[in-house]
């Protein structure tokens, strides 16, 4: 996609009409609302649906395999954005990608809200998560396209957008997690999340037409006649080679769930390196571009280590809301779904101060590599203060349900300074030929972060909670500081982009 590509766009989606921002902004926002209704609302319940008995309706999976499926399970869907990414830049388009992949998420849904074996579980999964690989980077890219990048009210676009996700992720365990926890309900959650998924595709089929303009429908790097003949021959027989190794690998033994945590996570870690390599080395990435790809290398690094925390809210915290927290508090019985609904309420309710701040501060505020050093900072914060409760109280008593307010609290200002601000940059920091594909690059590092976690998560019990909590808070800490320390020579590289 060429500079006057972007600004024929631009030029095509009517600029004011939603709260001063582009109009296509309303379509976008409501679109990832209802998709992260439909997604939080499903993860809410999903890893008490796994280690439930199945006399309680769950599946009666083992705890520590739950936990580490729920990591594995949320860095598939951050990894297989490289693959809607791709198809967003080289095949479909943004707009038709965001449809396919609103169609598959609901699918899986409705799987998951039909009482079946492990089987059609795992079926499940596999539909949301191509669906979500297909959706969730491109709608963010698009958000990228109503605006020019130059003008100021990007960050604070990306800042509403975000508080649309989390409005979506606010409501969802509230509502999916009451009615999915009670009687141990949980296939009637699930439906209710697969409704949720075909608002979000009424919203934006209804609506792009006369809101996107032209956004979403020009594809940046199209293939060529021959080029798709190959991509589908290869496409076809990587699929039935796959098909081949599981049928063999598994009745051998090979393939466990063990060796399949190991591949993710290694998966994790050598899928963002090769595509820094391919996009740095391409032809189509000018020397501007290169500069940029060096400058991203050390935010995305940073960004690994913010989700690893942050995850952590669905796996370890959600099982600490359930095992380890005072759940009768005030008068009233928690369900340990509800605690999910911290990390959007408390975003919904500052988002609009960091946006004006932002907006008011303009070209004063702090540099990109700045914000996300802080962003680090309280998401390490933020595991040391979970840690407190066991200090001061043991690790067998139950504990006050504000200690884990607190802690996600804390977590949700560190991700306000770094991920709307990363969603922006990676738009800016985009080569132009890998618009999309960066896009996806940005949600691999949540895929890196949650492949490790699926690793760690199995060293924590109440006994080394302090431990745990400690080594990663603290290690996020030093990290925040390093990254602190290399700012300004990040923003050199960054070239203009702020």
């Amino acid at each position: 996609m060429t500079d006057t590509s972007r600004q024929e766009i631009v030029e095509s989606v009517p600029q004011t009409g939603f709260f001063g921002h582009p109009k296509g902004l309303f379509t976008l926002f409501f679109t990832e609302f209802w998709e992260r209704f439909s997604y939080y609302g499903m993860r809410a319940i999903l890893v008490y649906y796994m280690y439930y008995e199945v006399s309680q309706g769950g599946l009666g999976l083992d705890e520590s395999t739950a936990l580490a499926i729920m990591s594995i399970y949320g860095s598939l869907v951050y990894m297989s954005g490289i693959i809607g990414g791709w198809l967003a830049d080289r095949i479909f388009g943004t707009s038709k990608s965001i449809f396919y992949g609103g169609i598959l998420i609901m699918l899986g849904h409705i799987i998951l809200s039909i009482p079946g074996s492990i089987t059609m579980f795992f079926v499940s999964m596999v539909l949301i998560v191509i669906g979500t690989g297909l959706l969730k980077p491109n709608v963010s890219s698009a958000v990228g396209e109503i605006y020019s990048p130059e003008d100021v009210r990007r960050d604070a676009g990306f800042s509403i957008f975000y508080m649309g996700i989390n409005l979506g992720g606010f409501l969802a365990p509230l509502i999916v997690g009451t009615i999915g926890m009670k009687q141990n309900n949980f296939h009637l959650g699930f439906l209710v999340a697969a409704v949720g998924m075909f608002l979000g595709l009424f919203v934006f089929v209804m609506t792009k037409k006369k809101s996107l303009g032209l956004a979403g429908t020009i594809i940046a790097n199209p293939l060529s006649s021959s080029e798709k003949k190959r991509v589908y021959a290869f496409m076809g027989l990587g699929a039935i080679l796959i098909a081949a190794l599981i049928a063999i690998t598994i009745p051998m033994g090979i393939l466990t769930f063990d060796t399949f945590i190991a591949l993710v996570g290694i998966l994790g870690i050598v899928i963002p390196a090769l595509y820094f390599i391919v996009m740095y080395r391409s032809p189509k990435t000018t020397i501007v571009e290169r500069s940029r790809l060096i400058a991203y290398i050390p935010l995305f690094l940073a960004s690994v280590m913010f989700w690893a925390i942050q995850e952590q809210g669905s796996t370890i915290l959600a099982n600490y809301a359930d095992k380890r927290t005072q759940l009768d508090f005030a008068g009233i019985h928690l369900s340990p779904a509800w605690f999910q609904s911290l990390n959007p309420l408390f975003i919904i309710l500052l988002a609009p101060l960091f946006a004006w701040v932002w907006v008011k501060l303009g070209v004063r505020q702090p540099s990109v590599p700045t914000k996300f050093s802080l962003g680090l900072l309280f998401a390490g914060l933020s595991f040391l203060v979970i840690l407190l409760p066991a200090y001061f109280g043991g690790s067998q008593s139950l504990v006050n349900p504000l200690w884990l307010v607190l802690s996600y609290f804390i977590v949700v200002i560190g991700e306000l300074l770094l991920s709307p601000v990363g969603l922006s940059v990676t738009t800016k920091l985009a080569p132009v030929a890998f618009s999309a594909q960066t896009m996806s690059l940005w949600f691999l590092s949540n895929a890196a972060a949650q492949a490790i976690n699926a690793q760690i998560v199995k060293f924590y019990t109440p006994d080394t909670e302090m431990l745990y909590f400690g080594v990663i808070g603290g290690v996020a800490i030093l990290l925040s500081i390093l990254l602190f320390m290399l700012s300004p020579k990040i923003q050199g590289y960054m070239k203009g982009v702020r």
